[in-house]
């Protein structure tokens, strides 16, 4: 017997987040519940991009750091945002990079949505890979950004081979780190 969900009672619905409690039936029959976090206006579409911007010839990674209340502390992140309705993912990514770094650059890879924590959440979000011409902001250059007025973001140039010991660096510091830098650090590490 294959898993299905056979029910959703809505617990506390949000500006942006809805928690629900789930009914579901499990492999062997046996019904069960279990609570989730959403997005609010999900429509099984991905909900949101993450983007690793690649500085060429510089070959640096763009990162940020903001406070994350949830987590409660400072994190760095790659930049990301949520895909507005009418929205495609390509153009969110661009619109995100460069509201939040102040970077323009182009696509040159896009994933298909994965999900960021699914034990809690049905979120979604797409890998969209960039890069910048280095020549546009030489000399480690950082254009201003174009934040919304509820973002306080701080933008980084880092040397890809840097990378781990930025993140020790940042960690030492307090900060917490986006899981997806873990991962993208690995596969540095076997030379993907």
């Amino acid at each position: 017997m294959d898993p299905a969900i056979t029910g959703s009672e809505l617990l506390h619905e949000g500006r942006f987040l809805v928690c629900k409690k789930l009914s579901y039936t499990d492999a062997r029959g046996i019904a069960r519940s279990w609570e989730a976090v959403d997005r609010t206006g999900s429509t099984g579409q991905a909900h949101a991009v993450f983007i690793i911007a690649r500085i060429i010839p510089e070959n640096e990674i763009v990162l940020v750091r903001q406070f994350r209340p949830p987590a409660g502390k400072l994190m760095i992140e790659f930049p990301a945002g949520l895909i507005d309705p009418g929205e495609t993912p390509e153009s969110t990514a661009i619109r995100e990079l460069y509201e939040e770094t102040g970077f323009q650059g182009k696509i040159t890879g896009i994933t298909a949505g994965g999900y960021s924590s699914p034990g809690m959440t049905g979120e979604s979000i797409i890998l969209v890979s960039m890069e910048i011409d280095g020549a546009a902001y030489p000399g480690g250059i950082l254009p201003g950004n174009h934040q919304e007025e509820c973002e306080n973001i701080e933008v980084f140039r880092v040397k890809v081979d840097q990378l781990a010991a930025f993140v020790r660096e940042m960690e030492a510091a307090g900060c917490g780190i986006d899981s997806k830098i873990y991962t993208a650090l690995t596969f540095c590490s076997f030379g993907f």
